[in-house]
């Protein structure tokens, strides 16, 4: 049986589970109440087997920032825990509960500075603390790629310390931009009906890449009805004019939200699962195990 100093863990089948970590215990910064949705949270998927320190990624599931999917947020944990690789899946607060931008990107930068505060507990090795995120999840997790910062090295929370810049990026079938082919939904569940045209070329995440951004595997399908391809292709272009490392791959055919296209052991997940199980390797991120 595992046991962590300071954590609650249950066992499943899978995976040695944290339960949910509230992001701010004290509450986080402009919240609109007490009630769950107001409370981000993290559950960390931990692979069992191991006593060396790990890597881990953030997971941001998708849901147009009105929703959470779990076959994005759980299904991706216990998939990455297969490879020996710390699944966080975060719970972060909604335009559907009131919440607009910078409240999501807050969320997601304390989140990856919460994994490395604790990677001692978790058996997790800060240097390396990915982000991965689907659709709209996957703007969250491109816009934390493109606004991280330093942490604060003054701040009384020793949390807030910590660097909030993600080692690596996944992205999967992402909403990148929230200019011509932006998915008008999560636009407007992340900035409300009127926004500036400065905040939305802000969070144009395509245009926010810098050589400082952090490597990242891009995916998406020629099929999308609902997240046009050329988030993928303009993101990946972005990274390349500013010498970032990325692999790109963009399947002809596939659905939106297709997620892995399976449930646990994974046997028959699509084929970018092992794409980019392939990429992480390369980025020392993942260990060769069963498929």
């Amino acid at each position: 049986m595992l046991i962590l100093s300071g954590s609650a863990i249950t066992l499943s089948l899978w995976a040695a589970v944290v339960e949910p970590v509230p992001l701010w215990p004290g509450g986080a910064p402009g919240a609109l109440g007490s009630e769950e949705k107001d409370i981000p949270t993290l559950t960390v998927y931990l692979p069992e087997g191991s006593s060396d320190r790990m890597p881990a990624v953030v997971i941001c599931p998708g849901g147009g920032y009105w929703g959470l999917a779990s076959h994005e947020g759980k299904d991706y944990a216990l998939w990455l825990n297969q490879h020996g690789v710390a699944g966080v899946v975060l719970k972060y607060r909604l335009g559907s509960a009131g919440y607009r931008h910078p409240a999501m990107l807050q969320d997601a930068a304390r989140a990856v500075r919460l994994v490395r505060a604790r990677s001692e507990a978790w058996r997790i090795d800060p240097a390396r603390v990915g982000i991965m995120g689907s659709s709209a999840g996957g703007h969250l997790a491109s816009t934390l790629l493109t606004h991280f910062d330093a942490g604060d090295p003054n701040a009384a929370d020793p949390v807030e310390r910590e660097s909030s810049r993600p080692d690596l990026g996944i992205l999967c079938y992402a909403v990148i931009s929230l200019g011509e082919h932006t998915h008008q939904g999560s636009k407007q569940n992340l900035l409300g009906p009127d926004p500036s045209a400065e905040l939305v070329r802000l969070l144009s995440n395509e245009l926010q890449v810098t050589p400082r951004t952090p490597p990242c595997f891009v995916w998406h399908t020629y099929e999308d009805a609902a997240v046009k391809v050329e988030n993928a292709l303009d993101y990946a272009a972005a990274l390349r004019r500013n010498g970032v490392p990325f692999d790109l791959h963009v399947y002809q055919q596939g659905r939106h939200g297709i997620g892995l296209n399976d449930k646990p052991p994974f046997a028959n997940a699509h084929p970018w699962a092992h794409d980019c199980l392939f990429w992480l390797k390369a980025q020392g991120f993942c260990e060769a195990r069963r498929p």
